[in-house]
């Protein structure tokens, strides 16, 4: 794995929503070395089925500009002991938060993304 940037769900919503957070994350999504997590693709599916759009475009541009990282045993491990610890700290902490911060840890990557879930790490590139 040779990334320095993993783009997590939020900062593709707003990349393909054309906002000002979408900008700030262009940057990374265009022009670095990055990655996304396949639970990421899983969220952005279930989101495009939930508001009724067809996301094969957009699926077909994350794969063109970002590696696409699948759940490894070192990183499901490691986003197990990410979660037990913040959900005792953080309303509303998920397993895919826990992944996403998981792999970026495992790489030495910086997680790009608005979600506050994340405002308090040091691995958090936050594009708001």
């Amino acid at each position: 794995m040779s990334f320095s940037y993993v783009i997590d769900s939020y900062a593709w919503v707003e990349y393909f929503r054309g906002t000002e957070e979408g900008s700030a994350a262009r940057e990374y999504i265009e022009n670095k070395s990055n990655a996304t997590c396949s639970i990421s693709l899983a969220e952005l599916s279930e989101k495009y089925k939930r508001e009724n759009k067809d996301f094969s475009e957009d699926f077909d541009f994350i794969v063109s500009k970002s590696e696409i990282i699948g759940l490894s045993a070192d990183i499901a491990l490691a986003a197990g002991a990410i979660n037990f610890e913040n959900k005792k700290k953080t309303k509303n902490w998920g397993m895919s938060d826990s992944i996403i911060l998981a792999t970026a840890r495992i790489s030495n990557a910086k997680v790009v993304t608005g979600d506050e879930h994340f405002r308090n790490f040091n691995e958090a590139a936050m594009i708001k």
